[in-house]
């Protein structure tokens, strides 16, 4: 629990906080603050930058899991995708936390004035469009949960997503058990300005083909210097409904994969080993207890604690002690039919928020540095141009060296000329794995390259060491400096998969 703490605590910030901001975010004493960084530092979903601890790319394997296993951002998303194209609108889907909603899935437009909110962000469900929809579901306990909610947080401080409420008489307490009432009757809820002014949005319902109930709601949001609230009913919905019946036959016409076991993995083993290498400092039940939910995946949206157990390799006990734990959190629930443990949206509050929005560069930069650190040389990080006549720096790490390769990020040379330019333009018939380059753009210069490959294996980027070429002969390059940099290129790549499995990552 205190683990999970600091992981909202971190994801409330940003996604970076020192330890005493951690320890005041959290109530939390310094040293227990500084063990739990420590396990999730072994663990690669944080890393420790000088006084800072930061979120890592690899913590999203958590929000994952649950959208894996949702399978509705992998069903659905296309469709989303094409209808703000077609809209020319940002576009996304939401499910119901409680009495809160989160996005799942986002497809912007590319603006000024652009709208969208991170996938995983907590709004409160009467100041969106969605949360009329979901609300038109709730029991009783609901209600009155969201009315206690409501008197103990008038201004929504507990929503960092959104601003605070400000008093309106516009928009009483009321209103929103009013708008509930009209989008049961109509089939589909509004948002004028609840969040924010100029911010509008129109929802319709995704409805499961068995059951009728609602799974996901389609929003398309826009603002009113393009559209009134007027507008939206008369040119956006009919479209949104079209698209929402075509989400609705997707659902009904794909079969669901055949369940499957996971595979066992070796968690106990590692955390036992951990503990013995970082001894008190490492929180062997934290790092199992976190592990625990990346057991759920398309194929297996629900296990038994037997199945849990033998995907991580945990006993029973160890396996029920954190499930207990997740249901008390919210983080899991049992499914009432076969009482079977299925994770639930708020899996998306543990960094998956600030790390949705993640670039490449970002993602490269500390791989870089501490390629760099390791073996005192420049690394670097090159995208193609959309001509592909150049290459273009989106990432640096220089080295203390007096002599050193310094190239500025947005640096843009000929791509012919680099090694970094000739992985990228190699064709799939004939990739390139690595390419080493003597002094072609420059005397004494000698540069080292790999190729980044995307989740579906294409060539995105590269990245290079650059030194003199006193510095390392030949055979040194391809036996000491190869070797690390495609270690470093792994790595990088582990985190791209990572991170753009259910998001967009801008390789710039």
């Amino acid at each position: 629990m205190r683990g999970v703490a600091v992981l909202r605590g971190l994801t409330e910030a940003g996604g970076t906080l020192s330890p005493s901001a951690l320890e005041r975010a959290t109530g939390l004493a310094r040293s227990t603050v500084d063990r739990i960084t420590a396990t999730l530092a072994r663990m690669g979903y944080v890393r420790l930058d000088g006084r800072d601890v930061v979120l890592a790319p690899r913590l999203m394997e958590l929000g994952n899991a649950y959208l894996s296993a949702l399978r509705l951002p992998s069903l659905l998303a296309a469709r989303a995708d094409a209808l703000a194209d077609e809209l020319d609108e940002s576009v996304s889907l939401a499910v119901g936390d409680r009495d809160g909603i989160r996005f799942i899935h986002q497809a912007t437009r590319r603006r000024a004035m652009s709208l969208s909110f991170r996938i995983g962000d907590l709004l409160p469900a009467e100041r969106t469009a969605p949360g009329p929809l979901f609300a038109t579901e709730w029991t009783d306990e609901d209600w009155q949960a969201w009315r206690e909610r409501r008197t103990a947080d008038p201004e929504d401080r507990n929503f960092p997503a959104v601003p605070p409420r400000k008093p309106s008489p516009a928009h009483p307490a009321d209103d929103f058990e009013r708008r509930t009432a009209r989008a049961a009757r109509e089939g589909w809820a509004m948002d004028d300005q609840l969040i924010e002014p100029g911010l509008v949005a129109v929802s319709a319902p995704v409805r499961h083909p068995a059951t009728g109930r609602i799974v996901c709601v389609a929003n398309v949001v826009s603002h009113t210097s393009r559209h009134s609230a007027q507008s939206l009913r008369t040119v956006l919905l009919p479209r949104l409904r079209e698209t929402v019946a075509a989400m609705e036959r997707d659902l009904r016409d794909t079969p669901h994969p055949p369940p499957q076991a996971p595979s066992p993995t070796d968690l106990a083993t590692w955390t036992t080993a951990s503990k013995q290498e970082l001894g008190r400092d490492f929180i062997e039940s934290l790092a199992r207890g976190l592990t625990v939910l990346t057991a759920f995946g398309e194929d297996r949206p629900e296990l038994t604690l037997t199945e849990v157990a033998a995907a991580t390799g945990l006993t029973r006990a160890t396996a029920r002690r954190a499930l207990i734990t997740y249901e008390h959190l919210g983080l899991v629930r049992r499914t009432p039919a076969t009482r079977a443990f299925a994770l639930t949206p708020r899996v998306l509050s543990l960094g998956f928020p600030p790390l949705s929005r993640t670039t490449l560069p970002r993602i490269a930069q500390p791989h870089l540095e501490d390629l760099a650190s390791r073996v005192h040389e420049s690394a670097s990080l090159a995208i193609l141009t959309p001509s592909g006549e150049e290459i273009q720096y989106t990432a640096v790490a220089t080295t203390g060296r007096i002599m050193s390769v310094n190239i500025a990020v947005g640096t843009r040379l000929p791509s012919r000329r680099t090694a970094l330019g000739k992985v990228l333009l190699a064709t799939p018939e004939a990739p390139l794995p690595y390419a080493l380059m003597d002094e072609e753009l420059e005397e004494g210069l000698r540069t080292l390259a790999v190729p980044i490959h995307d989740r579906t294996g294409r060539p995105v980027a590269a990245a290079n060491l650059a030194m003199h070429a006193a510095a390392h002969t030949h055979d040194e390059c391809l036996t000491a400096l190869l070797p690390a940099l495609r270690t470093a290129a792994t790595a990088l790549e582990t985190d791209l998969h990572t991170a753009s499995h259910f998001t967009h990552v801008p390789l710039s």
